[in-house]
């Protein structure tokens, strides 16, 4: 999105005059957007830098008093920290407030929740604020279908931001461009559904938008259709998903005019390669104009060895990595018993003392998700162990590596060390692949949603994408000889799906998404979406807690002693901050949510 980002000085003009925060009164008093500035920017330019300044907050990162890494698009605290993916790692009390989040004593009043609500309610007013000035724009330069163009991406991006609030609190405020403090309507309640606006506004986007764009990060109308699809299967209409997933699949294309594939699977987190065939919508990251433009959410998420030297977070746990353990013979994952013992690692165990690692038949999608010892990290060396964690007792022995940028290209994807031009890809068409499998497995036909899967399995299968062997471990920047770096053993299913049935079925693409998109966000919510009062999502958390704490040798200290609550914890409080802003003659027009 070079271009859009050209028209960042308009946008920083936009963000003076509408930063808003949704329902929070203080933030829609800073600078509301009066007759000068809707005089000033109701032209072309001006509109555009309004929808670039809502664009900018995909991110995470813009809005004042708000902590970084609590609010980074990639949800590696909300999605990965709280689930099964991953440790906060560095050491205990680092990270305040992150003990009380990571072992489900959420409170209302932590910083956490009430940042990411600010950052996701100030993208909604951005996004309407668009729409409020394009329809008082009569400037003859801006076509119909130019103005068509932003009015979509505009409600597309409002359903973003609409979206990500619905995940985190599921009872939310839906606010749009007729909400404002200068209207006086901005205490908007959250007790009816927001999901019917988002599905709205997901369609408009989807049936207006184009099919292909001249900036890559634009959204484009597949883009819109799959985070329809997205909204579908978080209410489990898998009905309605499913010919809008068949759609995508079929005949679904990037904004640049590519036709959706999967690419090699390391290409998905290689700066250098981003925006390709299986980037169906990424928020696009830069460090060429202003390092903040760079993936700053994610800026902890590095060893404190090897690159960017700091700072120790979102540690791969114990768990992820025994789930990427395959049957010897079958190659197949071990969706049951995949936590009956530990993958060797190297806990406590210095790294100036020999160590063999794990010699049976993993899943070679690991070493492309984790970092772990005597194997190549990217082409940094063979991670070392215990030499690049902050404090190995704490964080476990394992590294993040899908955040992480390649030494070769250092100078060209980072910046200050630890903000990198990694794009976060919201959605990937691997995704669109095990949605489209979950569906056919709930009203469709398990051969097929075994046929989806298998094409996933089928390139983790493939050896060209496998990590290998450097040709000189002393200088991992002369490249990899044509060795596995491991023991990678991946097999498709067969028949497993219709001989084992649907209850099978069911798990085994669960186990997928697991293995698939671990360390992306995205872990917690797919276990609440699974979960519709069951208590899955409890059992899952539950076991987790008790298997990490249980490691000989390593204190899990955040999470001792730590109850995921059936009916309370799937969903996030609601900041006590904005209640307590929602209230009106003495009673809050927020509603909190069960439990807290």
């Amino acid at each position: 999105m070079k271009k859009a980002k050209a028209l960042l000085s308009a946008a920083s003009l936009a963000f003076l005059l509408v930063t808003t925060n949704g329902c929070n009164k203080d933030y829609l008093e800073i600078g509301p957007l009066g007759t000068t500035g809707e005089a000033t920017l109701a032209n072309k330019a001006g509109v555009n830098g309004l929808l670039t300044g809502a664009y900018s907050l995909l991110d995470g990162w813009g809005v004042p008093n708000t902590t970084y890494y609590f609010v980074g698009v990639s949800n590696w605290i909300f999605g990965g920290v709280t689930s099964d993916d991953a440790h906060t790692g560095t050491q205990a009390s680092a990270l305040p407030p992150m003990e009380s989040v990571e072992s489900y004593n959420y409170d209302p009043s932590l910083a956490p929740f009430n940042n990411k609500w600010v950052v996701l309610y100030a993208g909604v007013q951005r996004a309407n604020d668009v729409l409020r000035v394009l329809a008082k724009v009569n400037d003859p330069s801006l076509s119909a279908d130019e103005a068509k163009q932003l009015k979509a991406e505009a409600t597309f991006l409002r359903a973003v931001y609409h979206f990500e609030a619905a995940k985190m609190w599921e009872n939310i405020p839906y606010l749009d461009e007729n909400v404002s403090y200068s209207n006086g309507n901005f205490n908007v309640p959250n007790t009816t559904s927001a999901w019917p606006k988002i599905e709205a506004d997901f369609k408009f986007a989807a049936d207006n938008l184009t099919a292909t764009k001249t900036e890559v990060g634009r959204a484009n109308s597949w883009a819109a259709k799959a985070f329809l699809a997205k909204v579908y299967m978080f209410q489990d209409k898998y009905a309605e998903a499913k010919p809008v997933l068949e759609d995508i699949i079929a005949n679904g294309v990037t904004a640049a005019g590519q036709k959706y594939a999967l690419v090699n699977y390391a290409d998905n987190f290689n700066p250098s390669k981003k925006n390709g065939p299986e980037s169906v919508f990424a928020v696009q990251m830069s460090i060429s104009e202003n390092f903040q433009n760079g993936n700053y959410g994610d800026a902890l998420n590095f060893p404190m060895g090897g690159p960017a030297t700091c700072c120790g977070a979102y540690q791969p746990s114990f768990s992820l990595v025994n789930s990427y353990k395959t049957d010897p013979n079958t190659g197949l994952p071990l969706i049951d018993t995949f936590n009956d013992s530990n993958v060797k690692n190297d806990q406590n165990i210095e790294s100036s003392t020999p160590f063999t690692p794990h010699e049976g038949t993993l899943d070679a999608r690991l070493d492309w998700t984790v970092g772990r010892r005597g194997i190549p990290y990217l082409d940094w060396g063979n991670h070392p162990g215990k030499a690049w964690i902050r404090v190995q007792s704490v964080a476990g022995p394992y590294s993040p590596i899908k955040t992480v940028y390649y030494q070769a290209q250092a100078a060209t994807t980072s910046a200050f060390s630890r903000w990198t031009s990694n794009n976060y890809t919201m959605i990937r068409f691997a995704d669109v692949l095990l949605w489209a499998a979950e569906v056919e497995v709930e009203i469709g036909s398990l051969a097929k949603a075994q046929e989806y899967v298998n094409r996933v399995r089928a390139r983790a299968a493939n050896p060209a994408g496998w990590v290998k062997k450097y040709i000189n471990p002393a200088n991992p920047l002369q490249g990899f000889t044509n060795e596995p770096a491991a023991n990678y053993k991946v097999g498709l299913y067969t028949n497993e799906f219709t001989a084992k049935g649907k209850d099978f079925a069911r798990e085994a693409v669960r186990f997928e998404r697991k293995l698939e998109l671990a360390m992306e966000g995205h872990r917690f919510f797919d276990l609440r979406r699974w979960d519709n009062g069951t208590g899955y999502m409890a059992n899952v958390l539950n076991a987790y807690v008790k298997h990490e704490t249980s490691i000989p040798g390593y204190d899990f200290t955040y999470m001792k002693g730590a109850t995921f609550k059936k009916g309370k914890t799937e969903l996030y409080p609601i900041p006590q901050a904005q209640i307590d802003l929602s209230v009106v003659n003495g009673t809050p027009t927020l509603k909190q949510n069960p439990g807290y």
